[in-house]
Order: structure tokens, then sequence, then C-alpha cells
């Protein structure tokens, strides 16, 4: 049984190189054999991927999060594309929209993502989706905009209804659980999870937030991923080898990865 957390910030767990490694480590231990790098500017971009350059089990976003609509960054386009070529760099994001933090106006925000949409689509790459109380203008966008690799909307937090316009107008574009999923409390999204095609479904543990209830008041890490994938397995009724597996396949497949 291999994972692949699809979602980790690993910048913010720790900006020291020597502690990144050492969570990477104690993470392929809980048997993560994988996971995703995502930075909200190309500041953080440029430092965790010259810190984990040489680890092979770390692959990368690039991208500019809502969060820095105001400041992008002097030629954020061409560093996007720049960077986009570097060893494993398997996305372009994280990048969205986020209406309850209220970064800049709705107007720019949109500006932004409908701009990192078309630089993954001319790439060739999926993209890392962020969602906060935008829904409706992300599926508007999505119609027209979503680049042929597709991509996933990560952190989940819509209903069943909103999942089944996303999955029934894309084949392309899957959906990402964090540990919010456990929550007790989270019976909408658990509804989600319950009904959601096995193969569109990949999970993540956008580290440090949104630790699992199993783990409750830690920081989340990465190793703690296979908590949530045990909550979801139990959850559909499966064993759990076989949702992680299938999991994990899915993972390869929306980053193009081949092992």
């Amino acid at each position: 049984m291999k994972h692949f957390d699809s979602h980790v910030h690993i910048g913010l767990i720790n900006d020291d190189p020597m502690e990144q490694l050492m969570v990477i480590q104690k993470s392929k231990q809980q048997k993560i054999s994988k996971m995703l790098s995502i930075c909200n500017n190309l500041i953080d971009f440029d430092n965790v991927y010259n810190n984990l350059i040489s680890e092979s089990a770390v692959y990368h976003a690039v991208g500019v999060s809502p969060s820095e609509v105001i400041h992008p960054g002097k030629d954020w386009e061409r560093k996007i594309e720049e960077r986009a070529a570097l060893k494993r760099v398997v996305a372009v994001g994280e990048t969205g929209l986020d209406y309850y933090r209220k970064f800049g106006d709705k107007n720019s925000q949109i500006d932004l993502f409908i701009r990192q949409l078309e630089i993954a689509d001319h790439l060739d790459l999926p993209v890392v989706i962020h969602n906060r109380e935008a829904g409706v203008d992300i599926l508007d966008i999505l119609k027209d905009k979503l680049p042929r690799r597709g991509g996933v909307l990560h952190c989940y937090s819509e209903d069943w209804k909103f999942a089944q316009k996303v999955l029934n107008n894309h084949d392309n574009l899957y959906i990402s659980f964090a540990g919010n999923v456990t929550y007790r409390n989270a019976r909408t999204l658990q509804e989600t999870a319950y009904n959601m095609p096995l193969e569109r479904m990949v999970v993540e543990t956008e580290s440090p937030f949104m630790v699992s209830s199993a783990h409750k008041g830690k920081r989340n890490m990465p190793f703690y991923l296979p908590a949530t994938v045990e909550f979801l397995a139990e959850l559909r009724e499966m064993d759990v080898t076989e949702f992680a597996d299938t999991i994990y396949k899915n993972t390869l497949e929306l980053f193009n990865i081949n092992e």
C-alpha cells in the first residue's frame, strides 16, 4: 500500500531545509511515497524547490494563489512558464478564487485565475484549484477555461450537488478530500465522499492545515494522511488497501506521472 499526498505546503510546515527533509523521511515511513508541494507565491516556490531539488518523492506545482492577487510578483507569468520546465514540476497552482478572505477584489482574482488556467493549457499541465465560497464563479469559468489536462478541486468544501455538476461537465477534473472530511459535523462532505465515483477522487493533507480528527490538536503533517484514507475507506465500506491503491493510481493519472 502506497499513498500520494496531493497537496502539502512544505514551506509553511517549516522553512528549514533539514526540517523539511525530516518531515519527508518520516512521511515515507508511513508509506507516503509521493507528495505534491504547493506554494502560494513564486518566492516560496523557489525556496522549497531548491531545498528539495534532490528529493525524488516530492513533486511540485507552480503558481500564484488568490492570496497574492495584489502582488503576484514582477513578470509572474513568464516565471511560471520557466519554472514549469523544471524537473518534477507537474501542475500549475494553486490558483483559484477565495471570496471568504476577500483578497483584493473579485475581478482581480478572476483575472489572475483565468490567466493561470490559460498558462496551464499552454503548458499542457493540470491545474490545482482553490475554491472558498466562490463555487458559482469557479464553475462558470471552468466551463470554457479548464485546461486540456484537467485538474483538481483541492480541499473540497462544496456539497454533492455541486460535485455532480463538476463531474458531469468535466471528465478530467478530480475532487480532493482533506482531513476536514473526518470531522463529526462534516455530513455534507461525507455525503459527497460516499457518492463520489472512486476514479475521480484523490486525497490530501493540506498540511499544515486541516488536520484530521484522529490527530486533533496537532499541526497537520503529510504523515497523517493515512488517517484520512482509512476514514474514507470505512465510509465507503471498502478494504483500505484497495481504496488506497486506487487513490494512488488516480493521483498518478491526474499529474501524468509514470512509475
